[in-house]
Formats: structure tokens, sequence, C-alpha cells
């Protein structure tokens, strides 16, 4: 499954099965915070970067695979999803397969295209986020593509609730020094209260970003905003515990088998599996602290293999 990752536990969502829409950081941002990495390819430009139909039948092969199990089927992925042209398509394909509810999480850069807001439509969920509303500040932490105005963001964001039937969650990400300062704060708060999202989630780097001057706000001065911002404001934290087992067994069950037919790297358990090797690196830091996987180094590549194999040869 190429364009499905996870089920992966999910702060906001739960057990959560993610959908990748376009490839691996193209999107309209080129925020310093990303924990995947610099934006590759910038751009507005809709079009269809991964084929739709594709798509759906990873999707239905993991609802298969996950039945019962899955808080959420999540739209997001490696860039901005609403770059996609299919989206509206892929949406009602996805709630044609399942009653499991759909999210979206999404930069919210696009929503001032009507177009884009009407595809969004039938998703159950829809999470944008707003991380400043000065246009210095904007230009700074999330380094927009040029042809795209923070006025017209914020108004497309501001449309879209107005519009929207289901629940839309406004996630702001601070980062010190940067948008933290008590006048960007409180225009943010007057913005947000306009806009009127059910939740607004309070977020900061939790994770090295594209710019190592993108740091954490720390848990005190996120909870002093969230009581200055008042009722549905909350600091996003930890995934839910109910279901982190289930994945996590499930996982070590997975990479088990795999390594008992061939030696694999990193980047063939993430392909395999369809999970992204930053979820994957804690599970084989267990298993090998466990000592039912070991590795060895071919070619200047590390390989992972079964414990016992290595001892039978």
């Amino acid at each position: 499954m190429k364009y499905i990752y996870g089920p992966v536990p999910s702060r906001r969502l739960g057990l959560s099965l993610g959908v990748d829409l376009v490839p691996k950081k193209v999107c309209s941002y080129n925020c310093i915070y990303c924990q995947i990495g610099r934006t590759t390819l910038h751009t507005i430009e809709r079009k269809e970067y991964l084929p739709a139909e594709s798509i759906l039948a990873d999707v239905r092969e993991a609802l298969e695979e996950w039945a019962g199990e899955i808080d959420y089927v999540t739209i997001s992925g490696s860039g901005e999803p609403t770059l996609n042209e299919r989206l509206g398509e892929i949406i009602k394909g996805i709630k044609g397969m399942t009653e499991i509810p759909l999210a979206v999480i999404t930069n919210g850069s696009l929503l001032f295209m009507e177009e884009v807001r009407e595809e969004l439509k039938e998703a159950d969920l829809v999470l944008p986020s707003l991380d400043a509303v000065t246009p210095a500040v904007f230009e700074t932490i999330n380094r927009p593509h040029p042809a795209l105005s923070l006025e017209r963001i914020i108004e497309g964001i501001r449309d879209f609730r107005r519009e929207f039937r289901g629940e839309v969650w406004l996630e702001v990400l601070f980062c010190r020094g940067i948008n933290d300062q008590p006048e960007e704060i409180r225009k943010l708060k007057e913005v947000i209260s306009e806009i009127n999202p059910q939740r607004v989630h309070l977020n900061t780097v939790t994770r090295p970003g594209a710019e190592d001057y993108a740091f954490a706000l720390s848990a005190e001065k996120l909870r002093k905003i969230q009581q200055e911002w008042g009722e549905g404001v909350e600091v996003v934290t930890d995934f839910k515990g109910c279901s982190r087992r289930t994945i996590i067994d499930r996982l070590e069950e997975k990479i088990l088998k795999l390594v008992a037919i061939r030696p694999v790297t990193l980047e063939d358990l993430s392909r395999t599996l369809g999970v992204r090797e930053l979820e994957l690196v804690k599970t084989i830091e267990k298993l090998l602290h466990e000592k039912r996987l070991t590795f060895r180094v071919f070619n200047q590549r590390i390989y992972y293999e079964a414990a016992q194999a290595l001892e039978n040869s």
C-alpha cells in the first residue's frame, strides 16, 4: 500500500489511518517547524499528483485489514492534500466504503478557493491551521508560496467555517520567539473568535523541524495562552492511550514476520508496512532492546533481521 500510512496513534484523532494525496513535501507552505523537512515543490497548482484510483484501492485494502480498530480515516500526509484536484472524488470514494469518520488535516491556505471548500464538504471533520495573523510573522513561520495572501487565507477559513456542516478544529502551532509575542497572541485570539471553530488546539514544536531555530514553547506558556483564550481551547497532549497497545502489538508482529523472511532496511519496512520511518524507529529500538531483533551493516546500509536467524548463521 503506497499511499497509506499507519494506522498510527494520533494526539487528536485516536487511532488514525493516514492517506497521502500528494508526494512528500509538495506544499503551499515551507514551515520552519515542519518535521518532514523543507518543501521541495513550493506550489499552489492543483492537479492529480497521485492517482485517485490507486489511493482508493489502498484505502479499501487497509480498511479490510483494520476493520473495527480505526477511529478516523485521515487525509493529511507528507504535503498539502488540498493540492490534489481529485480531493472531492477521493473523499466521496472513502465515504462510500466505510462509516468511520473522515478527517482532513490541511494548512488551510487554499480554502479561499470555492472549489476546495466545496470538495471538503463531504468530510466529517476538517482541521486547518492558522499560526499567525500579521503578514511579517506569517512570512517568517509559514514561508508561504508568493501567490498567497494572508488576508485571503483568513477569509477562506472564515468562509469555510460558515459553510461547512461538519466540525472545524483549528490548530495554532507556536514557535518560541516567532509567533508568541503578546500582540500576535492578542490578534490571533481576535481572528479566531471571528472564525468561531468548534475547537482550538494549541501546539508547539515536538520534533526537529525544517529549521534549527524553530523552538518549542513551554507547557506553562501554552497553558497561559489557553487560559487567556478561554472556552473551547485546549493544549493538545499525547494521543489517546486506549489504542496504543493494539497498534504496537500489530506493528511488532508485522516487523518480526518480515525479518523472518529476509533482512530488511528501515526503508523496506516503511514501504512494505505503509508506516512512516519516524513511527517505526521506537518499535525497532524496543525489539532490539528485547533481543527479538538484531542488525548488521552491509554496503554501508543497516539491515534488520530476526535475532534467531543471526544466532543460526
